[in-house]
């Protein structure tokens, strides 16, 4: 009983009573377990396992046996030997006939499964506690990991609810509870996260950086970028990466900003300064790298990056950013290089290969390597990697639209095969969008509008739930899908959103892909406005320039064709011509047909057509102006006739005013003529009266 009171006189007294009943008989087994489980909390478990071993050997009492064998399991267990513990523990269970006689070795034996992963056998024992104590928060939180372990996420989710409701101050079921709603329902896991770490400030406690990170990748995965960047800053607090944050690392961080594979400017701040970087924070740096890239803040994104290979060079998945951030930039070598770095890290990493293979696609020489990439990606997860097979399929896709000359079946084959690996990354995993947006494209590409479309909508609803996943090819392929169905205002409002959103209004091609939209549309002028906008991001690119040009005849032709056209609209149809054909001209002088691709026949064609255009317009420019002119002077006698008019009408009013005021005038003289005479009759009157 002295045992059981908690306070330190009483155990000493309990345990100085036990010695004496060990000293008289040694192989009491109630003795041996007492002293075996204290010896247990000074850490002395040579002494537990001696004495364990020795209550076994002196009872055959089967709780007493429990307690011996609990006692071996927990001092092995303590000790990281999971397997002796196991065994130790399942020995003591079976000396038990009801988990109310002896509910402690089902504490420990369903830890050990849950360590081996055995977790329907975990689940069983954790269980059995709950048959005893129904409200342990412990067990209860076992049981939830188990059950998100066994992918029944809603049973977990209201396991760790039920804990919740016990103690409202459990912050971690909080945690976990964030976790597991972090997919399904974001609003839901960010409040639940919020609580823990409110929970957390209130006990005193520091808020581990695994959940500030947390809070931030959710705040990230909602664009709320302001929001994201306070969590990861307060979950790296003060470090090397303040410094160069606010540009105080070093005064020459520009001009080592882009020099990503050289090292030389972290040996040079070490000198000055500490660059400690814990192991717990990496990611939590990694993930604000992210958020600047995002950002648009390479510099400093790519200076983290640095930091972290620097403090941790086997840290793979910096590399790969840095490579991402050259691509990004068209410094396609250097991408490959810092690849090639990470590869040397692992060779088997299966993004590095990826990255790699599609590179490699873009190139003419390179190519066909590309699949070997794709291929070793692939065997590298045992085929388990949907990304490796998502790259084979657009890999097959891109053999099959190589412009060389190629037999029918080569092309089909390729088609198949591309379809085949989709579908396959579509039975693993039904929400990938990547094999959807590829599906959708081979649908379309067969004329088989309705089921593309529904591919690619699917895509393009799922993709915008996230910052994460950036999919501009699902945008332009619906788009393309209401430009053949012919839904022209529909393509262009696709388009637009797409350039807005992925590259502000920044990409040569979705303006391109805009402007031929116009085009068939009819609208000239937005079709020039979009290629010209086209031509300030890409000046050099010729076919820009040809196309400006043809919009412009178009343009013309289309106004002359009018039955009713304003002299304003006939002037700018004259200006319109002007200029295409001095760009048709300027391209017939800079180009030929082997360096950029135009037949010099064909620009004549254009220029004679629209030199024809430009005689046609000036003659109705000029009877349009002459038809103008008379107007104006039919205009301007009507304006001075009504002038005119206007002056008379003017000039009889005045007349008719002064008339009418000077007959006022002599009204009101005879009335005060008259006033004056009766005075004087009234004064007479009354010098009469008087004499």
């Amino acid at each position: 009983m002295d045992l059981q009171t908690n306070e330190a006189g009483e155990i000493r007294s309990g345990m100085e009573k036990m010695r004496r009943a060990f000293e008289i008989y040694p192989y009491c087994t109630l003795a041996l377990n007492h002293l075996a489980n204290h010896y247990f909390f000074t850490g002395q478990h040579f002494v537990v396992e001696q004495l364990s071993e020795t209550a076994l050997s002196s009872s055959s009492h089967g709780l007493l046996k429990s307690q011996s064998y609990y006692n071996l399991a927990r001092s092995y267990h303590s000790k990281g030997d999971f397997e002796t513990a196991g065994r130790y523990y399942m020995a003591s269970v079976k000396e038990v006939n009801k988990p109310q006689d002896f509910v402690l070795p089902f504490v420990g034996l369903g830890q050990i499964q849950l360590k081996f992963g055995d977790f329907k056998r975990s689940l069983a024992s954790f269980e059995k506690v709950l048959e005893v104590h129904p409200e342990n928060c412990e067990s209860l939180k076992a049981i939830g990991n188990i059950y998100a372990n066994l992918g029944e996420n809603d049973k977990a989710i209201e396991t760790f609810k039920k804990v919740t409701r016990i103690d409202p101050k459990d912050h971690q079921a909080f945690v976990e509870l964030g976790e597991l709603l972090v997919e399904s329902d974001w609003a839901a896991a960010m409040e639940y996260l919020k609580t823990a770490c409110t929970l957390l400030r209130k006990a005193g406690e520091k808020i581990p950086v695994e959940l500030l990170n947390g809070i931030g990748l959710l705040y990230f995965e909602k664009a709320e970028f302001e929001l994201a960047e306070q969590s990861f800053k307060e979950a790296l607090g003060d470090g090397i990466w303040v410094s160069i944050m606010d540009g105080t690392a070093g005064s020459s961080i520009a001009n080592w900003s882009v020099q990503y594979r050289d090292q030389s400017f972290f040996h040079q701040l070490e000198e000055n300064v500490s660059l400690e970087l814990p192991c717990d924070k990496v990611t939590t740096l990694f993930n604000y790298a992210r958020l600047l890239e995002e950002l648009h803040d390479t510099v400093k994104a790519s200076l983290l990056y640095r930091l972290i290979i620097f403090k941790y060079p086997d840290y793979i998945d910096a590399y790969l950013r840095l490579g991402s951030i050259a691509k990004e930039k068209n410094n396609i070598q250097l991408s490959i290089e810092l690849i090639g770095d990470a590869l040397k890290i692992n060779s088997k990493y299966p993004n590095a290969l990826s990255m790699l293979g599609s590179l490699e696609l873009q190139s003419d020489e390179t190519w066909l390597t590309a699949k070997e990439h794709f291929r070793d990606a692939k065997d590298a997860t045992d085929g388990k990697d949907p990304y490796s097979w998502l790259q084979l399929g657009n890999w097959n896709y891109f053999a099959a639209n190589r412009p060389e000359k190629k037999a029918p079946k080569f092309e089909a084959t390729h088609r198949e095969k591309a379809k085949e690996l989709f579908l396959n990354v579509l039975k693993q995993n039904h929400g990938n969008m990547f094999a959807a947006n590829g599906l959708g494209i081979l649908h379309a590409e067969k004329a088989q509008w309705d089921i593309a479309k529904e591919l690619f909508t699917q895509v393009h609803e799922a993709a915008s739930g996230s910052i994460f996943v950036q999919v501009p090819d699902v945008w332009i392929n619906l788009a393309h899908i209401y430009f053949a169905q012919g839904l022209f205002q529909q393509a262009v409002k696709m388009y637009q959103n797409c350039a807005r959103k992925f590259f502000y209004n920044t990409d040569a091609t979705t303006l391109l892909y805009l402007s031929r939209t116009h085009y068939e549309a009819e609208q000239w002028q937005d079709c020039r406005k979009s290629l010209l906008r086209a031509i300030h991001l890409a000046p050099s690119n010729y076919l820009l320039r040809f196309n400006v040009g043809v919009s412009m005849q178009k343009f013309s032709a289309s106004t002359l064709q009018k039955t009713k056209r304003t002299v304003d609209e006939v002037r700018a149809t004259v200006s319109e011509l002007q200029n295409a054909i001095r760009v048709f001209s300027l391209l017939s002088v800079a180009s030929t047909y082997h360096s950029h691709g135009f037949d010099e026949r064909k620009i004549e064609t254009h220029v004679e057509y629209c030199r024809h255009l430009l005689d046609a317009a000036k003659v109705h420019r000029d009877a349009a102006e002459q038809a103008e002119k008379q107007t104006k002077q039919k205009l301007e006698v009507t304006r001075q006739i009504a002038l005119a008019d206007e002056a008379r009408r003017r000039a009889e009013e005045q007349r008719k005013f002064q008339l009418e005021r000077r007959k006022q005038e002599d009204e009101l003289k005879q009335v005060m003529q008259q006033e004056q005479h009766f005075e004087r009759v009234k004064e007479q009157w009354k010098t009469s009266n008087n004499t």
